[in-house]
């Protein structure tokens, strides 16, 4: 019952989630991601995160996500950040992202996993 709890709970959060192994292929892509993202969890299971991170920003984001790998930390700690990504469209988004490192009991890096919503309006409430 603890597992299906914690899978509907995943499945039905308002917040897109994308859980990726440590070679950066999509392994868990919620309802969320599909509205957000516009890719069916079926198109982004198996596939590179390449599909929502854009073209001139692979290059750091690949560096930063195998550094925060090897080093078992993020560079933001979990702290969510402002970044472009793309949608299946091509459309460019705007999103608020955090990022957490996933870890066996062991402690042993086995994938990261990223939190998305539109990014909100800072100059409004």
């Amino acid at each position: 019952m603890q597992q299906e709890l914690a899978d509907w709970i995943l499945e039905q959060t308002t917040d897109a989630l994308v859980y990726c192994d440590t070679d950066g292929v999509i392994a868990r892509w919620n309802a969320a991601a599909e509205a957000l993202f516009g890719f069916k969890r079926a198109e982004a299971i198996g596939v590179s995160l390449d599909i929502i991170v854009p073209e001139h920003l692979r290059a750091a984001h690949w560096e930063g996500f195998r550094r925060a790998v090897a080093q078992g930390r993020t560079r933001l700690g979990g702290r969510p950040t402002r970044t472009r990504a793309v949608h299946r469209s091509g459309a460019r988004l705007l999103v608020d992202m955090s990022f957490a490192l996933v870890k066996d009991p062991a402690g042993v890096v086995v994938g990261a996993v990223a939190i998305a919503r539109v990014a909100a309006d800072r100059s409004t409430g």
